[in-house]
């Protein structure tokens, strides 16, 4: 691996980290508190390319490279956990596949909106009655009629979905798959949320990432044109996994921004609180903590870099994606469950940081991939046996 970061990526780093500790940073607490983004910081994120990561110039993106966006993540992360999953989702997982798959007229129809910080893109995969068995759980349909798709089912946890002009939906468009082809049935459809017919649920009240909405979203019988079709007919389970396997990446440098903002609010604390005469730093319990911490940081974001770094080189990085989320994200629980430890019982007060902190990265061990389906997309791939996400 020839890798190491160039002068243009830290200067971009450390302008990121100078915004998001100015406008993001100072407000976490609050958009915990309220569960309302903080859009006057976002408003202003299209100057520094954060709203279309990987976007062409040519639609107000930043056309950044994957290594640079994962450096920005986690600087949005370290600053405010629900700040950070909604750009994620945003970047990665509208803008992604819109940038790819998006014909002229659809990229230009929307890519400008999605970067101009008025709104945040949603992609809609998980439904009701499924979660990590992704063809098998779809029930949504799309049947096309007289040049309309006509679609009725039902969206569970979608991130953005009040925030979007656009919402790529994964719609099974097949009545039956042949037993060779059990993943062709699907399909991606842009749909806009102000169709007839499209009913946004009210958000879900969630353990952490209160900032960040999370919603069911119904489509009765919702009419959208034939060529809001996202690629090809048939090929949307495909789009989704390599989607999330982009995803993963983003949700991996989120995770270490939460692992380290909880860091370093316990080694701040460990510094300043005495115990038997002296500061807690000097007692060894804490300094193996935090040199376990200091150890697995670095450990997980290299594999972050990495994965990050396969990616810009055009190489395969599923597996490299989904060891870098796995990694970072089960970090974030160990890093800051030990702040909490360290912090004794103001951790558990909402007075300090890092109770949000636990609260915000426990997701990350579940969405766009559970620790558990990412042991097996590792194992898969390690073994040679079928590779990515499991499927039927």
């Amino acid at each position: 691996m020839d890798f190491h970061l160039s002068d243009e990526q830290r200067m971009y780093q450390a302008a990121v980290r100078d915004f998001c500790q100015r406008e993001l940073a100072p407000y976490a607490a609050e958009v915990d508190r309220t569960g309302e983004l903080r859009w006057e910081a976002i408003r202003k994120m299209p100057t520094l390319g954060l709203t279309g990561m990987g976007v062409p110039e040519e639609y107000g993106g930043a056309g950044l490279d994957t290594v640079s966006a994962a450096l920005a993540m986690e600087e949005v992360g370290r600053a405010c956990g629900s700040t950070g999953l909604s750009l994620a989702a945003h970047n990665s997982l509208c803008c992604g596949p819109l940038v790819r798959w998006g014909t002229s007229a659809q990229k230009e129809r929307f890519l400008p909106l999605l970067t101009s910080g008025n709104y945040l893109g949603a992609l809609a995969l998980t439904e009701p009655a499924g979660g990590s068995d992704l063809a098998g759980s779809v029930r949504t349909t799309a049947r096309l009629e007289d040049e309309w798709w006509v679609i009725n089912g039902q969206k569970a946890w979608i991130t953005n979905a009040r925030h979007a002009p656009v919402i790529i939906v994964l719609c099974r468009t097949e009545t039956e798959a042949t037993p060779s082809r059990p993943t062709h049935s699907f399909s991606m459809i842009l749909v806009e949320p102000e169709r007839e017919g499209v009913t946004l649920g009210k958000p879900e009240a969630k353990m952490g990432l209160h900032g960040s909405c999370s919603q069911m979203v119904t489509f009765d019988n919702v009419r959208v044109p034939a060529d809001h079709l996202l690629g090809e007919r048939g090929r949307g389970f495909h789009q989704a996994m390599a989607t999330l396997d982009g995803g993963r990446i983003l949700i991996g440098a989120l995770s270490l921004g939460l692992a380290q903002a909880a860091y370093e609010a316990a080694l701040a604390y460990a510094r300043q609180r005495h115990a038997f005469g002296r500061p807690i730093a000097q007692f060894e319990a804490i300094q193996w903590m935090v040199a376990d911490a200091a150890v697995e940081l670095e450990a997980a974001r290299l594999l972050v870099w990495k994965a990050a770094w396969l990616k810009d080189q055009g190489e395969d990085f599923t597996r490299l994606a989904a060891a870098a989320k796995l990694k970072a994200s089960e970090v974030a629980e160990k890093v800051c469950f030990h702040a909490i430890q360290i912090h004794g019982a103001y951790g558990y007060s909402r007075e300090y940081p890092v109770e949000r902190l636990y609260r915000d990265q426990r997701l990350m061990s579940i969405g766009e991939g559970t620790s558990e389906i990412l042991r097996l997309v590792i194992a898969r791939h390690e073994l040679g046996l079928r590779g990515g996400d499991p499927a039927p």
